[in-house]
């Protein structure tokens, strides 16, 4: 038969590593932040906050020009992501826009904060439209990219 022999400082030792490792698996699982290893992922929407902007300047024969513009000019998320884009009014009465390639669109007007839910299952890259400021000659063009990956 045999036997092990453990001394003292040896037992305090493994208790200590057990101690450890019980303080960490609760500070983890209590940690707001933390992401399930096993049980599915966080469903959190992210938020994206852009605003509607004008730049304007006069020529030098007095005639003044605009150009209206999404900024961020870009955004990226993820295949499969849920996005919160929060567009505010900031230049312009308003913009009716549409998001090319989907069923997407909506009005933002000045003053006010549109919510946009946002998902894509494709990968590509999408054009937020202002329908009013399409082109150079309609003072734009007001068009935003959007690029998922």
């Amino acid at each position: 038969m045999h036997f092990f022999v453990l001394k003292r400082r040896t037992l305090y030792f493994i208790a200590l590593i057990a101690f450890i490792a019980i303080v960490g698996s609760i500070w983890l699982s209590l940690k707001p932040d933390a992401t399930p290893a096993i049980g599915g992922q966080n469903e959190q929407i992210r938020e994206i906050h852009m605003v509607t902007g004008e730049f304007k300047s006069t020529m030098e024969d007095g005639k003044e020009i605009e150009a209206y513009r999404w900024d961020p000019g870009t955004i990226f998320l993820e295949k499969g992501e849920k996005v919160s884009l929060k567009i505010l009014g900031v230049n312009g009465k308003e913009h009716p826009f549409i998001i090319e390639g989907t069923d997407i669109k909506g009005v933002v007007k000045k003053g006010k904060e549109t919510v946009v839910p946002l998902q894509f299952d494709k990968e590509g890259t999408y054009r937020l439209i202002c329908l009013t400021h399409p082109s150079a000659e309609h003072n734009g063009p007001m068009i935003a990219y959007i690029v998922v990956d």
